[in-house]
């Protein structure tokens, strides 16, 4: 993780790589764009920010002490949830046409599996969203199989 901050994109964090993989996939050019992503881990959050930045967004990272999240949320551009309350992001956080996407992993009220956004409320208002399951999840595992790649291509002196 630290080696992003440097710029050293040898090795990424799989569900942030994943993550900006699925951007890239909708045609959004990052740059100029405002991003936020809600949530600080050193796993997702963080590195997220980070790949975001050098991609050239302007980023604000949110947490549970962000003063008026809703309305930061709503100047999104791109809006990456990674804040581990089921369904929390509903379609009155979100700009219309946002890019938005579901790092998530929880459990409804009926043990459904379910992300941080509320996907049936706000999948009019974005014009690109991550479903749960089914989303940034096989992203992270299709990073992961490319590090993996790397590793052994590395190993044994191949570029």
């Amino acid at each position: 993780v630290g080696k992003i901050m440097i710029g050293d994109y040898s090795f990424l964090p799989c569900t942030p790589a994943g993550v900006m993989e699925l951007i890239k996939s909708t045609g959004t050019d990052i740059a100029g764009k405002e991003c936020v992503v809600i949530g600080r881990s050193n796993i997702v959050g963080k590195p997220q920010a980070m790949l975001l930045l050098h991609n050239n967004g302007t980023v604000t990272i949110c947490h549970s002490k962000t003063k008026d999240l809703k309305e930061v949320c709503q100047r999104a551009d791109i809006l990456v949830a990674a804040v581990g309350r089921p369904k929390m992001i509903t379609a009155d956080y979100i700009k219309e046409g946002a890019v938005v996407i579901d790092v998530g992993m929880d459990r409804d009220e009926n043990g459904k599996l379910c992300g941080d956004v509320d996907f049936e409320d706000c999948k009019d208002k974005a014009s690109f969203i991550t479903p749960v399951p089914g989303g940034v999840g096989p992203m992270t595992i299709a990073m992961l199989m490319r590090n993996t790649l790397t590793a052994g291509k590395a190993h044994h002196g191949i570029e």
